[in-house]
């Protein structure tokens, strides 16, 4: 990334938990595009993960490497959206990466590329032991799969008709990128 970031990736502080609840709750628009073909959580279990998250801010608690970390504006530090891993294989250190941002009126704008390099950078440099990550998306999720592309990752995956969508089917795609494609790209050695 040539150009200095616009956001930050931080853990969760308080005055953030009232904004995550706002827009993890009801029908809104990134959940549109955010594997839409998954129930979303009801407000309950919303609440539960606010507890969660308000029980490791009081009491510090955050894994190494952090599973998930807030997106935040460097200039505000205003919630925008998380990035977040997941385990495809931990037997083989196989890791998929994810992020969402909230507000429609932060896309567009190469918030979410910033995002995700700042936590791929991240990944690759805090486990030394993955060689690859990836992320999945679907084919009607054309944003991501744009933004993937331009970090450098390739599409290795395309499972046809695996996703249904508003009564629609669509693909369901997996895209990865490896340790060394990431510095080669990128002009750097994250060891």
């Amino acid at each position: 990334m040539k150009q200095e970031s616009r956001v930050i990736l931080r853990d969760w502080l308080v005055k953030d938990l009232d904004e995550y609840a706002f827009w993890n709750t009801g029908k809104r628009k990134w959940m549109d595009y955010d594997a839409p073909y998954y129930s979303k959580p009801s407000a309950q279990e919303t609440q539960r993960r606010v507890e969660e998250y308000e029980r490791k801010i009081s009491h510090n608690d955050w894994p190494i490497p952090r599973k998930q970390l807030v997106i935040a504006s460097k200039n505000t530090d205003e919630l925008i959206g998380t990035v977040s891993w997941y385990w495809q294989s931990e037997e083989t250190n196989w890791k998929s990466i994810g992020i969402a941002l909230y507000d429609e009126h932060h896309w567009g704008k190469g918030l979410g590329y910033e995002a995700l390099y700042l936590w791929v950078t991240y990944l690759f440099r805090e486990c030394k032991e993955i060689v690859r990550l990836d992320l999945r998306t679907w084919s009607g999720n054309k944003g991501m799969m744009r933004l993937a592309e331009k970090l450098g990752f390739r599409e290795e995956a395309r499972f046809r008709k695996a996703r249904i969508v508003d009564g629609c089917y669509y693909d369901s795609i997996g895209m990865g990128i490896l340790r060394e494609e990431w510095e080669q790209k990128n002009s750097t050695n994250i060891n």
